[in-house]
């Protein structure tokens, strides 16, 4: 697409899509059949029971009464028994569309049900049934044995996640009009599935290890889509979105005595207007040559440029030469790629000559949008260079002294500690240093019991597997993955028995397909970020933990590799087939599907769910390399800045910040060509990205940017993660602090719990363990 062609995105940020939009994900195009299926078993019992009338004629107590017959039948010992049952009570959750007439009225009786099937002990009879299925042997051999995997061997499994994720879904999202007794179920629910009572673990948990278990290759039939959409909503649901962790990183700060925030990210990213998309060097030559051949060309004076204020630069082509310049040290084969355009303005550039625009139309800023911030550590740097250049000796960590500085230097030093950020991780890191140093006089650290420290002691011991596994997902569900025989089939859940015979069933399964993938991408993308947001706040080495086992687990190029596609394809794509979508196909008559129609997509201007994955996986990357001069490095040497400028022309404010604060990382490290060339870039990284007071990221004569050795960076980071996750999570009973009693008679004298029945025994237990065990003397000679 030419770069006139991407329009504003009209796209909203937020925890997850419409309602709607997520309860219709939860289903492949290729399961449609069986909601008819569903509503036959549910009318063919409900008719038994309750004749001549409709479930949304009953009252409460009535529709209470037919859902407790209906889990008394989940108890019969016949799995097919039991699957009728279980597909009754899913109709039910999916809304009883059979006796509604809108979309509307199916939502609303899907919520409804949703409630009252959780209010009479529903979700707890699935879990048991959930268990069973997991440890069903019989269906993993037989999946195991099989040379295609299809629908069919998912089965059980769907029918069981799809009332779960139906239940968790409706039940977490509020709305205005939710009666109180809802709100208090709401609550009682989250306490349920972060507070773990009949089992050791958070439900969550067991999902991960679904999870696992169908990347080893064990269950290669569990529907792993199904499964990680209910993962997903489930730590959105436990944990907070991102609203709440906002909110939370308030108090947390409070808690800590810390200034608060300088701004809300959340608001001050949702009022950033996009910068327009690159325009291709391509473009400016073939224009070049156009004015040449008429002989327009004429040298223009040098002008002097506010090199600061990007809004001077009002004519996009005013610098012909650097336009054709750019790119060229870029490695990749991508030499076409232009330069982010930053002229905000509504028109569309022209391909004649751009002519200046008339000067109330240029908006100039009103200032940049976030408050600088300045480290601890930069006020030290900043300090100890001031001294060593004035004085000629350094005071080490001292950042009161000024005596013998001149006055510029106690001005720059008082602006720097205006804007000095303490945050919560600094705290923390502190905190634990303190921890290590004096364990005995410091005593037991007091841990907040919060569903994210219950979930990360869960997960501590298999979190590496849990993330390759999520990884190997992400690989085979990605655009750019090849299909490889070795890798991991994620297709199982959207296979139909019997493959497509004509092209129009084919197109269908292969937007299906697709569908499924980009899905799977998007719950991915979305629970990774949520799990290293909630971990970076409960604790900054539980995040370190996650992070560099997502960056052992080669999570970066991996991210790179997405990306290294047309990205602005793949937020337009059209892989969705809106009358198939449930709740419509529940309520309307389905038109005839044609080649045409299914070619021709929505006409959505993008694909929320494909941008809202686009914006996570780059928040990912950001985590994993802010503050990581060795990751940071990784960006730099697989590439990243073309493949990234790419990502430049998608026209969304939130998207563009974090390609651009990516880039500004590695600026230092790209070379003088490089920066010299993307000189827009620059701008655009200034106007838009947070500034470091004395940050050199645009010059790269950083004391950061030196060589050093990156592995003992990593291995450092690892001591402190390890030494901190054995202090908190391995409790030996026998700590070498322990006090040892020394004192015979005090031993000798200790009153012991003994069994009731010691009293018959011990005179064997002395005879077998005492007095027929030679002594040995020479033993005891060891010990002196």
């Amino acid at each position: 697409q030419g770069s006139v062609d991407c329009p504003n995105l009209e796209f909203e940020y937020a925890d997850a899509d419409g309602h709607g939009a997520e309860l219709a994900e939860l289903y492949s195009y290729t399961e449609e059949p069986e909601l008819s299926t569903n509503r036959r078993c549910f009318e063919e019992d409900f008719h038994t029971q309750v004749q001549g009338r409709r479930w949304l004629e009953l009252d409460g107590a009535q529709q209470k009464a037919y859902v407790m017959h209906l889990l008394d039948g989940l108890e019969v010992v016949n799995r097919d028994k039991r699957l009728k049952v279980a597909r009754a009570i899913l109709y039910l959750a999916q809304g009883v569309f059979g006796d509604c007439d809108n979309e509307g009225d199916v939502l609303h009786w899907s919520r409804h049900n949703s409630f009252l099937l959780y209010q009479l002990g529903t979700f707890t009879a699935f879990l048991e049934l959930l268990n069973m299925e997991i440890d069903n042997s019989q269906a993993c051999s037989s999946a195991l044995r099989k040379p295609a995997i299809s629908l069919a061997d998912s089965t059980e499994l769907r029918v069981l996640l799809s009332v779960m994720y139906l239940m968790v879904e409706n039940i977490r999202v509020e709305q205005e009009e939710d009666p109180p007794e809802w709100k208090t179920c709401r609550e009682t629910f989250r306490m349920e599935l972060s507070f773990p009572v009949h089992t050791e673990e958070p439900f969550a948990l067991l999902l991960f290890m679904m999870v696992t278990k169908f990347c080893s290759g064990h269950a290669p039939h569990f529907p792993m889509k199904k499964v990680l959409l209910l993962l997903w909503k489930v730590l959105l649901f436990t944990l907070g979105g991102f609203e709440a962790l906002q909110a939370m990183k308030v108090r947390k700060r409070e808690e800590l005595g810390l200034p608060p925030l300088p701004e809300d990210s959340i608001q001050v990213m949702r009022s950033m207007r996009a910068a327009s998309p690159p325009t291709y060097s391509i473009e400016l030559v073939e224009q070049q040559q156009q004015q040449q051949k008429r002989g327009h060309r004429s040298r223009r004076p040098l002008v002097k440029q506010d090199s600061l204020d990007i809004y001077n630069e009002r004519d996009p082509f005013k610098n012909d030469e650097a336009g054709v310049d750019e790119e060229e040290t870029d490695d990749v084969d991508s030499g076409i790629e232009g330069e982010l355009d930053l002229m905000e303005r509504d028109a569309i550039i022209p391909t004649m000559p751009a002519q200046r625009p008339p000067i109330e139309r240029v908006s100039f800023p009103k200032g940049l949008p976030w408050a600088p911030k300045v480290r601890q550590k930069d006020i030290e740097h900043f300090l100890e260079a001031s001294r060593n250049k004035f004085i000629g000796f350094t005071l080490g960590q001292d950042t009161e002294t000024l005596i013998g500085l001149p006055r510029p230097i106690h001005e720059s030093v008082k602006t720097l500690k205006q804007h000095k950020y303490v945050s919560i991780s600094d705290v923390q890191i502190k905190n634990e240093e303190e921890l290590e140093k004096c364990p005995m006089s410091l005593g037991e650290e007091e841990v907040q019991e919060t569903p994210c420290e219950i979930l990360y002691r869960a997960m501590l011991y298999n979190l590496p597997q849990y993330m390759i596994a999520l990884l190997k997902i992400l690989l085979a569900a990605a655009p750019t993955s090849k299909a490889k025989t070795d890798s991991i089939n994620i297709l199982a859940d959207v296979l139909p028995e019997e493959m497509p015979i004509t092209v129009l069933q084919s197109m269908k399964l292969g937007i299906d397909v697709n569908r499924h993938k980009e899905i799977i991408v998007k719950s991915i993308s979305a629970l990774l970020l949520l799990l290293l947001k909630h971990f970076k706040l409960n604790h900054i080495y539980q995040f370190e933990y996650v992070s560099q086992h997502l960056v052992f687990a080669n999570c970066i190029p991996l991210i790179l590799k997405f990306f290294n596609q047309n990205i602005m394809s793949y937020i337009t794509a059209k892989n969705s087939i809106s009358v198939l979508d449930y709740p419509h196909c529940t309520v309307c008559d389905l038109p005839e599907l044609t080649a045409e129609s299914l070619e021709a997509g929505d006409n959505n201007q993008f694909c929320w769910r494909n941008l809202f994955s686009c914006i996570n996986l780059l928040r990912i990357l950001n985590k994993l390399t802010k503050w990581k001069h060795s990751r940071t490095m990784m960006l730099v040497v697989f590439k990243s800045a073309p493949i990234l400028k790419r990502a430049l022309k998608v026209k969304q404010a939130m998207m563009q910040l974090y390609v651009l604060k990516l880039l500004k990382v590695q600026t230092k490290y790209l070379g003088r060509q490089w920066r010299k060339s993307n000189m827009k870039t620059m701008s655009a990284i200034y106007q838009k990205v947070r500034h470091r007071m004395n940050d050199d990221w645009a010059y790269g004569n950083d004391i950061d940017a030196r060589p050093w050795d990156f592995q003992a960076e990593e291995c450092t980071l690892r001591a402190n993660i390890e030494a901190f996750n054995s202090r908190r999570y391995d409790k030996p009973q026998d700590s070498e602090f322990a006090p040892v009693d020394n004192c015979l008679q005090s031993v000798l004298g200790q009153r012991l719990e003994l069994p009731e029945d010691f009293h018959y025994s011990y005179e064997l237990w002395l005879e077998r363990e005492v007095f027929s065990q030679p002594i040995r003397w020479e033993e005891l000679l060891h010990y002196q």
